[in-house]
């Protein structure tokens, strides 16, 4: 079962709140223990994107916070707050608010280990160039398999703006920085990690806003036996789904039907996601294996977390004026849950010519509903690839100090045709495609 663990203030009043923690686990009779939180500093090496500036070593102070005590077999929420990050803005643009966004990875060790996948929202307040970077509390959870102590370290990290990505890393042994102590019988396995991205809420209301997917509306499949038997083809329905895009050169806004269908094989889905009235005209003319698409369908129901569906880049160029087509993503999602499990479009990313542009749903709703049976290793909060190659939605911009505008390249602010197909990408016309 999942514990929401509030941090406790690690000032004055931290007796309080663990009483008021204690209070309510005591009501609860099988609550997690009280939320500890400690701060730990450690030296970081931080790389910025191509083209940008030097890589930077600096220094990263970290407060995690987690549950004191906990049960085998429950799935305990752990925060990650940025006390200080390794960097500054580059002394090259400003940083609107809600442009940045962090992810990371806390490690588990002790009497059982794992990677936890952390993930903040895309909030920030404005920062200025050679401003503080300002990043959103990341959170994620760790499904507890043994009993023992469980130790918690703060690990790599990532801050992405604009489509760009800078990772930081540790240089040196970071220590923990919580223990969690786990009673309770249960055989020894391995950790299960769980990423943070919501089923039916994207990590952010600011740049992932949805609204709750209605599993009832949606096409609806049985494949729970899990043989390969039965019904193996399964379609999904039209769903118009509004999009907010921020591209290199301002916020667009575009509505475009999607639909999600699955075709068994074993007890995974191959999945297709159709953009079916996705067609805009070029801006400009674009050469062939330029514009790559891809996005994060959304699980919720019994399972959790997203899976990763991309399409093959414009294998012809295409001229200005010529419609542009979103083709169809394909992925392969593996359930981490038994029982009636739903998708629905969720983020879509376009990398065209150096740019990046990302459109999040200002609303979403499940376009397909599936009986899935847990498989090893399936999605149950993690995302899954085994569709392609993830294009990663986080990543970091570290302090850089450079003042060169290598950095407006890598944000893609330059070149004229990238403006214009930045700009335009998702600019979706009322033509629908023909199959």
């Amino acid at each position: 079962m999942r514990r929401r663990v509030t941090p406790a203030p690690a000032r004055a009043g931290a007796a309080a709140a663990a009483l008021v923690l204690a209070g309510a686990g005591a009501l609860l009779g099988t609550a997690a223990g009280t939320a500890q939180a400690a701060e730990v500093s450690y030296a970081t090496h931080c790389v910025p994107p191509a083209g940008v500036a030097d890589p930077i070593d600096g220094t990263t102070k970290v407060e995690i916070t987690a549950p004191a005590t906990a049960k085998v077999g429950d799935t305990v929420d752990v925060t990650w707050k940025f006390v200080q990050a390794a960097s500054k803005n580059p002394d090259i643009i400003d940083l609107p608010a809600n442009t940045v966004q962090p992810s990371g990875t806390v490690k588990a060790a002790g009497a059982q280990t794992a990677d936890i996948a952390m993930q903040g929202p895309r909030e920030n307040p404005a920062i200025p160039k050679g401003g503080d970077m300002v990043l959103s509390d990341m959170t994620g959870s760790l499904k507890l398999t043994s009993p023992g102590e469980v130790t918690l370290a703060p690990d790599a990290y990532t801050v992405n703006a604009y489509g760009t990505n800078t990772v930081c890393t540790p240089t040196a042994t970071v220590e923990k920085a919580a223990t969690i102590e786990v009673t309770g019988g249960g055989s020894s396995g391995s950790a299960t990690p769980s990423g943070t991205t919501s089923a039916s809420t994207p990590p952010s209301a600011s740049s992932s806003p949805s609204g709750s997917a209605s599993a009832s509306t949606s096409a609806s499949a049985s494949a729970s036996d899990g043989t390969g038997s039965g019904q193996t083809d399964f379609t999904g329905k039209e769903v118009d789904i509004p999009y907010a895009c921020k591209t290199p050169i301002g916020d667009k806004s575009a509505t475009s039907p999607v639909q999600i269908n699955a075709k068994k094989d074993g007890g995974s889905f191959d999945l297709t996601v159709q953009f079916n009235g996705s067609v805009m005209d070029s801006p400009a003319d674009i050469p062939a294996d330029s514009v790559k698409p891809s996005m994060e369908v959304v699980l919720g129901g019994a399972d959790k977390g997203t899976v990763h569906v991309e399409g093959p880049t414009n294998s012809s160029a295409i001229k200005s004026g010529d419609p542009i087509e979103i083709p169809d993503l394909t992925g392969t999602y593996k359930p981490g849950a038994s029982g009636e499990s739903t998708l629905s479009p969720g983020v879509l990313t376009v990398e065209a010519l150096g740019t990046t542009t990302t459109c999040t749903p200002t609303k979403t709703e499940v376009s397909l509903t599936l009986d899935t049976t847990e498989q090893a290793s399936g999605a149950s909060g993690s995302t899954s690839t085994s569709g392609g190659s993830s294009s990663s939605s986080s990543g970091g911009l570290a302090e850089t100090g450079d003042n060169s505008n290598g950095a407006l390249k890598a944000l893609g602010l330059v070149a004229g045709t990238a403006i214009l197909l930045g700009g335009a990408v998702f600019t979706f016309m009322p033509k629908r495609r023909t199959r």
